[in-house]
């Protein structure tokens, strides 16, 4: 069964950093699409940054542009968020999923919360003075 565990949430300052990891298990790592959304309480949630299998693609939200980065540890099976310049707006439970079908999730389709089947139980993240 597959299944997702994120880590490293916490408080940090306005203009601190923070990285989180989201470890996998119970299916194919190399394989799939594994994503970073996010949700503060009273608000949708919002994409931050994907990740595709073959080369290593990354799709990144304007919201995570320039200050976010998402790389992966195969050897790990690991998913990494390194966040950055954190302001007070990046407050929100950060979630990392993966997709449904092997090497699908790609730059049309990786916002689309259909094609997602797992996700982990998330990490809160606070940004504060």
């Amino acid at each position: 069964q597959a299944r997702l565990v994120e880590s490293g949430g916490g408080l940090a300052q306005p203009g601190g950093s923070l990285r989180l990891s989201c470890v996998a298990s119970g299916f194919d790592f190399k394989k799939y699409t594994i994503s970073w959304a996010r949700q503060a309480p009273g608000k949708e949630r919002e994409w931050v940054v994907g990740i595709y299998p073959v080369g290593n693609s990354t799709y990144y939200a304007d919201l995570a542009k320039g200050r976010f980065t998402i790389s992966k540890d195969n050897a790990v099976n690991t998913v990494y968020l390194q966040m950055n310049n954190l302001n007070p707006e990046d407050t929100a439970v950060y979630r990392c999923g993966k997709v449904r079908v092997p090497y699908s999730g790609g730059s049309a389709y990786w916002r689309n919360p259909g094609v997602y089947d797992t996700w982990g139980q998330g990490t809160q993240v606070t940004v504060s003075s």
